[in-house]
């Protein structure tokens, strides 16, 4: 390989390195809106029919649990990168930062619409 395709290449990996602090920030974020979309809508939904409460120790649970999604959302981030790098043989800001949009809406929704759901299913 040439100086200039390890450049290129080295760009690459320094954006998405550069973008993965803004990926986990939306993460955060959507968890903690899933978390407080959650914890109102069961109290109106599941509350009535069945028994629900929230304790310190299920909070402590979903938290650690929401933390190792968000270790695996991170090797799909990564994944992104790779993407990148196989497919964007012209090196496009614009096919770069797409890829990363899709991903950071993706794994910003899926914690909301799977609060969402678990509301929805108590509901049948």
């Amino acid at each position: 390989m040439n100086i200039e395709v390890l450049n290129l290449e080295e760009n690459r990996r320094k954006w998405w390195l550069k973008n993965r602090l803004r990926y986990n920030k939306g993460l955060v974020i959507s968890g903690f809106v899933a978390f407080v979309l959650f914890v109102v809508l069961a109290s109106i939904v599941i509350a009535p029919n069945e028994q629900f409460e929230e304790t310190i120790l299920a909070i402590v649970f979903q938290g650690f649990a929401y933390f190792i999604m968000m270790c695996i959302a991170n090797l799909f981030y990564t994944l992104g990168w790779i993407i990148d790098l196989l497919f964007n043989t012209s090196n496009s800001q614009r096919f770069r930062e797409t890829l990363f949009l899709l991903g950071y809406w993706f794994s910003f929704a899926l914690p909301i619409l799977f609060v969402l759901g678990i509301v929805l299913r108590s509901l049948n």
